[in-house]
């Protein structure tokens, strides 16, 4: 039976960094090679070997037994899994180290690699240089050229609107989108996602870009040991500034506009209700990938990871209908089920002989400029910048990697949780 919700599930683990060493690096080889010019259009005979042989297998790879419930009926994604965020193993998966098209789901690579460069109060004057290249029909969140925008206003636009306008500015900031591409492709390694090439930032379809269910679960899973991240991919609605005008008596004035989070699990929609527990992450819909999830959600103290990728029954809202009913087997077959695989630990965690814990953001470390002044925690919403918080997925208390003396590492594997299911009141 699961653990009772907001009760101590975990017990922290002291053990030698030699024996953890060994026991977090075995799964990581034969993975698959170098990307392909063009997703495969059927699941390869042989992919990578990560997180264990059975998710290298094609199809549907589950430990039915007693007590255990049978998968949803009527799956049409051509790839999907499910796993334990916490301690990261992987409870079912079809076709978990295919290849394919991202779409926006690769944007928590984008943050994950770039969210702690700068505090949330930095500000940049948007250049007309800084969005060239925006691919024809990408979603926006209406950056206006030589206005300035907050850091926390960029990001707000990349994790609701899933702007590409955003994302390009961030990536001029950081030396420019060929520096940030490779700068993403370095982390997908360090985080042994290692189906994933990246060819355009902001995840637009592009010639021999690539990830696969197992790397979108691996990148989601350390994107939300950030603070910072887990409040924007929480975040149903946001003002967003506008653009500068003269009012009637001659002066400039800034106005702004409402935004909504485009990940329907989260802000609900005609069809889909909102998920009871979900908390994020990212979704992403191109014509290359078709629609793409991540989500995280927590429910009776279980925390799940679910990715879908392009499910091929011509539905609407189909991608958040088939990870509901995901997450729904999870809840109820977490406990039960043998797992068929795990999500692997960073290259650099693995080494060390520890999984990472939540890490802080430059506002809380001060790191990168130093913290923003006036920052709150992110358990307490509204933040600044008109932020409507649904409640933090996974507030930070401790679990942070702490060298001991003789070699022994304290690792916590607990995500405490006591804000995550929380709604504010809605008129």
């Amino acid at each position: 039976m699961p653990a009772p919700k907001n009760t101590v599930r975990r017990s922290l683990l002291v053990a030698s960094a030699v024996l953890l060493s060994t026991a977090l690096t075995a799964p990581v080889a034969l993975a698959a090679p170098k990307p392909s010019t063009t997703p495969s259009a059927t699941p390869p005979a042989t992919m990578s070997t990560v997180g264990g042989a059975r998710l290298g297998q094609p199809g549907t790879q589950v430990n039915l037994a007693g007590g255990v419930p049978v998968l949803p009926k009527g799956l049409s994604a051509r790839s999907w899994i499910v796993a334990d965020a916490e301690s990261g193993e992987v409870l079912a998966a079809h076709n978990a180290h295919w290849r394919l098209a991202p779409a926006s789901t690769l944007k928590m690579l984008f943050a994950d690699t770039l969210l702690p460069k700068w505090p949330r109060t930095t500000e940049h004057k948007v250049q007309v240089s800084d969005l060239a290249g925006v691919g024809a029909g990408s979603s926006m969140v209406g950056i206006k050229e030589e206005e300035t925008y907050t850091v926390h206003d960029l990001w707000l636009g990349v994790f609701l609107r899933s702007g590409n306008d955003a994302v390009h500015v961030l990536s001029a900031m950081n030396g420019g989108v060929e520096n940030t591409v490779d700068e993403m492709n370095e982390h997908a390694e360090e985080l042994q996602a290692l189906d994933t090439y990246v060819v355009s930032p902001d995840g637009y379809d592009a010639e021999r870009q690539v990830s696969s269910a197992y790397d979108l679960t691996l990148i989601a899973r350390s994107g939300l040991q950030k603070k910072d991240f887990r409040e924007y991919a929480s975040t149903v609605r946001a003002k967003f500034p506008g653009g500068t005008k003269k009012n009637k008596k001659g002066k400039k004035v800034r106005g702004s506009f409402e935004i909504q989070n485009t990940n329907r699990l989260l802000s609900g929609d005609s069809d889909v209700p909102v998920y009871q527990g979900i908390a994020g992450v990212k979704n992403g819909n191109t014509t290359n990938a078709g629609a793409t999830f991540t989500g995280v959600a927590e429910q009776g103290g279980k925390v799940l990871l679910v990715t879908v990728m392009n499910p091929q029954k011509d539905e609407s809202n189909e991608v958040y209908k088939e990870t509901a009913r995901l997450f729904d087997w999870g809840f109820k077959a977490a406990g039960k089920v043998e797992p068929v695989g795990e999500l692997v630990p960073p290259r650099s965690a693995a080494r060390a002989g520890a999984r990472p814990g939540p890490s802080a953001s430059p506002s809380e470390a001060g790191e990168a400029g130093g913290a923003a002044a006036g920052s709150k925690p992110v358990a307490s919403a509204p933040t600044g910048g008109g932020t409507d918080g649904m409640g933090i997925a996974l507030g930070i208390a401790g679990g942070l990697l702490v060298l001991l003396a003789g070699g022994a590492y304290l690792v916590s594997r607990r995500w405490p949780l006591p804000d995550l299911v929380r709604r504010r009141s809605r008129p």
